[in-house]
Parts: structure tokens; C-alpha cells; sequence
């Protein structure tokens, strides 16, 4: 089984985040021991930024590590796991805490949809988000 960075890069729609994480120099990171839990955009999610942003993060490696460790949880969680905890904050590999939500059976953070769940990895699971979230104040009014 390959880790989080190869089953992202296999995936095909993970170009962007797969070149902002080597971007910002966290490939070694995400492709340790972990257990990591991964939100991870598709590059659809990245589009949906306002024009420039994405330029904006890449010229800014250090806003670009803050942002995608935004989306890094420690441990595995499965989404099994997220639905039992019924909701609630958990703290990012940033250190900033996210929301989970539950509404119609759907699993929200920070307002973002995971769209599929439970991509596994040698080294975690990914969940797929539909938006890009962000540490505040990352960007305001950017993503969601």
C-alpha cells in the first residue's frame, strides 16, 4: 500500500494539492510513519478560490504550510469514527482546531463536504473535501 502523498499523486485529481504540499516542503512529512488523516481538495475544491489565490499561497511557503496542515488531523480516523464522535472540534496538525458537522448523514468540516471517505494509506486515510478550508485568517473570505 502506498502512503498518503502516492495515493494522492495516483489519484488524478489531486494535482494541485499534490504540488502545494511539495511546494511548501511537506512530502517528507506526509509520507512518515504517521497515522495521518488527510482532508484533501481536489483540484475542483482549488478552483473555487478566488482568482490569485493559489498563486498567492504557492509565493508564500509559509502561509502554504499553515493552510495545508489545516487539513492534516494526527491518527487515523475513519469515517466510521467521525459519525460515532456525532460532531465536534478536533485540532489540526496546525494546532488550529476545525469543526465537524453532521447534517443529513453528510459529514462536514468547516462547512466543506466529504465527498469520499475512507481512502486508506499505508501511513493513514484520506476524505475527500469539496472546498478548500482555511485557518483564519488565512484568506479571508476565501474558500469556505
Amino acid at each position: 500500500m502506498n502512503d498518503i502523498v502516492a495515493v494522492a499523486a495516483g489519484a488524478g485529481h489531486f494535482n494541485t494539492l499534490v504540488a502545494a504540499v511539495k511546494a511548501a516542503g511537506l512530502v517528507e512529512t506526509l509520507q512518515g510513519a504517521g497515522p495521518f488523516t488527510v482532508f484533501a481538495p481536489t483540484d475542483e475544491a482549488f478552483a473555487k478560490l478566488p482568482k490569485g489565490a493559489i498563486e498567492a499561497l504557492l509565493a508564500d511557503k509559509e502561509k502554504l504550510a499553515a493552510v495545508l496542515t489545516y487539513h492534516v488531523v494526527p491518527g487515523k480516523v475513519m469515517a466510521a469514527d467521525v459519525i460515532a464522535m456525532g460532531g465536534g472540534q478536533v485540532t489540526t496538525v496546525n494546532g488550529a482546531p476545525v469543526n465537524i458537522t453532521i447534517k443529513d448523514g453528510n459529514v462536514y468540516v468547516d462547512g466543506a463536504q466529504v465527498v469520499t471517505a475512507d481512502i486508506q494509506a499505508s501511513n493513514g486515510v484520506i476524505h475527500v473535501i469539496d472546498a478548500v478550508i482555511l485557518p483564519q485568517p488565512a484568506l479571508a473570505g476565501a474558500g469556505k
